[in-house]
């Protein structure tokens, strides 16, 4: 495993963190059949030459299945990039129109857009929208936006002190990494994404100062109050640097040793928390997805169970993955803007009986070690740079087939779960049961689990056997899965958003696309990461895959770094589609 300009991607459609001018611009609305609109246009950033703008349209008459707004600026404003919308422009007149996934709008529905822009003199709002050629007439007299920047950040949270929202996602923008949207924009067809907020994988103890090519914890943070102006912004953290990492792979193994948990704790927790608990960083809202992969294998790969590892035999005897992560929690719980989540592994992994009560139990044997307690615990993170497919629609696990349980098909092979969604939800009510706060929240990696293109099924298989059924239904695609590194034919998933469902607090896309997950050979680094025969793709596999091939795309670099073949192909393949 692995790990912008001005302003940020929403974190989810319709929610709306505005600064600056709005218009809101209202459109006839007497009778049901009777077209109508409303529109909010928010300038949410502006700096010297340009500026960032969020658009949310309401529907107020029929329903529509696509849409088209158009409006013209009175100054020489143009747009240069957008998001969740195709604009154009021709002098003035912009247009811009939905795409695949927000162009159903039911009466009374609305979804949002963004876009940035540049100017000079000044950037007044449009005064007149047009909703598929409708008129929507102004209700609010428009005013100029700022002309100049906010000189200074808010100083205190926005929430009342020692308090948290109960979900940091909503009503919140998400910071969007630079670096990793320099690399998505260098790429044909990137910029259709490259504005959507990823995780900053803190790997390492060098990253927190900066790496060449990837800026250090400070300057995300610096960067993340720009964006932010005076709405609320998510910075998304991945800690991720325990002693003796991953202990069953090879490719997302670090840089410290088995016993060094003292360095972990003053050399990288410390120093984090410091940064952290800067006071100029308390108006944002800082989530961390704590240690990534290690905790499940104290369950899954130690001696006993079929897939042990001798080095998983090491940490569940020293005790340094349990005594780490109560540390990391602790420390980073006692800042008042931190939100913990808990990496809490994927449905593939921990969806067994056997895996999943016990995972449970580990996960509160960790958050109430080294002076911790479940209340430095927001929620848990699931599928983290992993392959599960978010809805398995043609099968349930209930489902049999001539009076077979599907639960004996080999690819589900007696999991209790078919899809992360199914399992993240699992998941929480089992470890709200074990004293874990009520209103916990589940996050789920949706970076690389969409599984489109011309491979995605329509329907369920064919009824001959469970596993015809089953293998001809499902979106998921890999060879096993078991199978993780670089998969071949992955796509990108559902685009970050805000309480998609029920005890979810968000999709995120923590692992960002276009980083690998390890080398398809041995690369020499001075990272600590090793060469693991799952990201080679002429490997035949091993108990844990059910030794089947590894699926892996071919000539990748160690993980973490770029690796433009499987970011073309995540684009390719992306549900919903680009």
């Amino acid at each position: 495993m692995s790990r912008t300009s001005r302003t940020a991607l929403l974190a989810a459609l319709g929610l709306i963190a505005a600064s600056g001018a709005t218009a809101t611009v209202f459109g006839s609305t007497a009778g049901a059949a009777t077209p109508g609109c409303k529109v909010d246009y928010s300038v949410t950033n502006q700096w010297s030459t340009g500026f960032g703008a969020n658009v949310v349209v309401t529907n107020t008459g029929d329903p529509t299945s696509s849409w088209t707004l158009e409006w013209s600026y009175a100054g020489n404003q143009q747009v240069t990039q957008g998001w969740n919308a195709t604009i154009t422009q021709s002098g003035s007149a912009v247009t811009a129109k939905s795409l695949s996934y927000n162009g159903a709008l039911a009466t009374g529905g609305s979804t949002s857009f963004g876009f940035n822009g540049s100017y000079s003199g000044t950037n007044a709002v449009p005064a007149t929208f047009k909703l598929n050629g409708v008129t929507c007439n102004t209700a609010t007299q428009p005013t100029d936006p700022p002309t100049t920047p906010p000189t200074t950040p808010p100083t205190t949270p926005p929430t009342t002190p020692g308090s948290k929202a109960d979900n940091p996602y909503a009503g919140a923008k998400v910071y969007v990494n630079p670096d990793w949207r320099a690399k998505a924009e260098a790429e044909p067809g990137g910029s259709r994404i490259s504005n959507q907020p990823t995780g900053v994988w803190l790997d390492r103890i060098a990253a927190i100062n900066g790496t060449p090519g990837a800026r250090g914890l400070r300057a995300h943070l610096d960067e993340a109050l720009v964006q932010k102006g005076s709405g609320e912004l998510v910075v998304q953290l991945v800690i991720y640097n325990l002693p003796g990492r991953d202990c069953a792979a090879l490719a997302s193994n670090g840089e410290l040793g088995p016993t060094e948990i003292d360095k972990y704790k003053t050399q990288y927790i410390d120093p984090i928390a410091a940064i952290l608990a800067d006071p100029k960083y308390a108006g944002l809202r800082i989530v961390t997805t704590v240690e990534i992969d290690s905790l499940p294998n104290l369950v899954t790969n130690v001696s006993g169970r079929d897939t042990a590892t001798a080095n998983c035999d090491v940490m569940k005897a020293n005790g340094n993955y349990i005594k780490g992560v109560g540390y990391a929690l602790n420390k980073l719980g006692a800042i008042p803007n931190v939100y913990n989540y808990v990496d809490a592994g994927h449905h593939g992994w921990l969806g067994w009986d056997s895996n999943f009560g016990p995972s449970a139990e580990l996960f509160k044997t960790a958050a109430t070690a080294e002076g911790s307690t479940v209340a430095n615990v927001h929620g848990f993170i699931v599928n983290t740079a992993n392959y599960s497919a978010l809805k398995e629609d043609n099968f349930k696990v209930t489902d049999s087939v001539n009076g077979t349980s599907v639960r004996t098909s080999k690819w589900i092979d007696w999991n209790q779960y078919t899809d992360e969604l199914s399992y993240a939800q699992a998941m929480r009510d089992k470890l709200v049961s074990l004293g874990f706060d009520s209103k916990l929240g589940m996050l789920i990696d949706t970076s690389r689990n969409g599984w489109g293109g011309t491979a995605r099924p329509t329907g369920p298989g064919a009824l001959t056997s469970v596993d015809t059924y089953v293998n001809g239904g499902r979106y998921d695609r890999r060879i096993h899965l078991g199978n993780w590194c670089n998969q071949a034919g992955a796509g990108l998933g559902e685009r970050p958003q805000a309480a998609p469902a029920a005890g979810i607090d968000a999709y995120v896309w923590m692992k960002p696309p276009g980083e690998s997950d390890g080398a398809s050979k041995e690369i020499p680094n001075d990272e600590g990461k090793g060469f693991d025969r799952m990201c080679d793709p002429t490997y035949t596999g091993n108990a844990r895959n059910g030794n089947s091939m590894s699926g892996a795309l071919p000539d990748s670099p160690i993980a973490g770094q770029w690796f433009s073949a499987q970011f073309q192909e995540l684009m390719k393949n992306a549900h919903p589609a680009l």
